[in-house]
């Protein structure tokens, strides 16, 4: 059993609603697909901030391999079992499968990216890539830890289709269409054109279909979305989002698209980042985010909603500072809005993730729905796209 004491946010449970929020937790998998984790600034120590400080000064010359460097070691004393949060807050979370992000922006993130993710691999024994669901139900079994290889962005492979073949070998099982701007394949969320999905689009979702990578439009533009659910034969999602409903944002989903990725039976993983689920980045609650997912289930049913956090982003706070005011203006994202160093107040680390569950119990819903969206309906689409058992 997880021993969860800290951060607990304040939803006024009884003792009673405590404990049957703890065991649902601890007996569920869980889910989350979009992980920066497990880390985050507040579980790394000064000490090794400073250190990371010290190794990529001399990369200040190069912004964006700046940007991303202190990750990359973070990530590699991980594996070297260097930094004993990464172990520690992955297992007081609860989750069981989560990312494990490649990044497909040119041909060297490709490979530098997939040796990153797979050293992981590789050197923690308690750390499995998720090739099938049943991967994901083993480690469960297990009390292991399942890494579900996912990319964001598709730039690096431009129209070659042979490579998405050989991404799907690496491990591949969840890619989105576009990142924020246009590409080969449609238009991003960022996007005035509201492009759909160019006829090279289409061919691409059909062969993610083939494979059995499922189709993720997190980012991608409403008609993209659209065009996504129009086309897919296989259930498609949108691993993190939000209701623009509730928060009218460019990262944010319309009824509309909510109800077309349901109808493929896919489903919409809700996030945490504060600027995007709520006005006020400095004041937002994991109520906030519950709220999303409320009105998703009162819009689509409880089968049609998951979790994707998406923050916060495992890295220190000098890097998530430069990184907004460097980085993500170039990524589309507007002056001012986006990745920074503020939480979502209740998950403020990965080992409070337990607040999900509380949260829940607190607003009256089913064990079996509970379970449903911390974990069970992403596990329904992996079954049906991916399968179950090796091939």
């Amino acid at each position: 059993m997880i021993n969860f004491q800290k951060g607990l946010f304040d939803f006024q449970l009884t003792k009673e609603q405590e404990e049957r929020a703890k065991n649902l937790h601890n007996a569920s998998i869980i889910i989350d697909l979009l992980f920066q984790g497990p880390l985050s600034p507040q579980a790394i120590s000064e000490e090794i901030s400073e250190e990371l400080k010290e190794k990529c000064e001399p990369f200040q010359d190069d912004p964006m391999t700046y940007s991303g460097m202190s990750r990359k070691i973070i990530a590699k004393m991980s594996a070297n079992n260097e930094v004993s949060a990464f172990e520690e807050e992955w297992y007081q979370s609860g989750i069981t499968a989560a990312n494990r992000q490649i990044s497909l922006s040119d041909h060297e993130s490709i490979i530098s990216s997939m040796a990153e993710v797979q050293m992981q691999f590789d050197k923690l024994p308690w750390l499995t890539k998720v090739l099938t669901a049943d991967d994901i139900k083993r480690a469960k079994e297990n009390n292991e830890k399942a890494g579900i290889v996912t990319a964001q962005e598709t730039e690096g492979l431009g129209t070659n289709l042979e490579l998405l073949d050989a991404m799907h070998d690496f491990g591949l099982r969840v890619l989105q269409l576009t990142y924020n701007t246009q590409n080969y394949i449609g238009a991003g969320c960022a996007e005035q054109s509201n492009a759909g999905l160019t006829n090279f689009g289409v061919k691409f979702v059909a062969r993610l279909n083939e494979l059995g990578i499922v189709v993720d439009t997190g980012h991608c533009g409403k008609q993209t979305t659209l065009d996504a659910c129009k086309y897919s034969t296989k259930p498609v999602i949108a691993s993190h989002t939000g209701v623009e409903n509730i928060f009218n944002h460019m990262r944010c989903k319309s009824d509309e698209e909510i109800v077309a990725i349901a109808s493929t039976g896919g489903v919409v993983g809700v996030f945490a980042m504060p600027w995007f689920v709520h006005d006020d980045p400095n004041a937002t609650t994991i109520n906030h985010v519950l709220d999303h997912i409320d009105y998703i289930v009162n819009l689509v049913g409880v089968d049609h909603v998951g979790i994707g956090t998406d923050w916060p982003m495992s890295d220190v706070t000098w890097s998530l500072i430069y990184f907004k005011e460097k980085i993500a203006p170039l990524l589309g994202f507007k002056k001012g809005d986006g990745p920074s160093t503020e939480t979502v107040a209740g998950l403020e680390k990965y080992s409070y993730f337990i607040n999900f569950t509380r949260g829940l119990v607190g607003r009256g819903y089913k064990d079996e729905d509970i379970q449903k969206i911390i974990g069970g309906n992403w596990l329904r689409v992996f079954e049906e796209v991916w399968g179950n058992g090796h091939e």
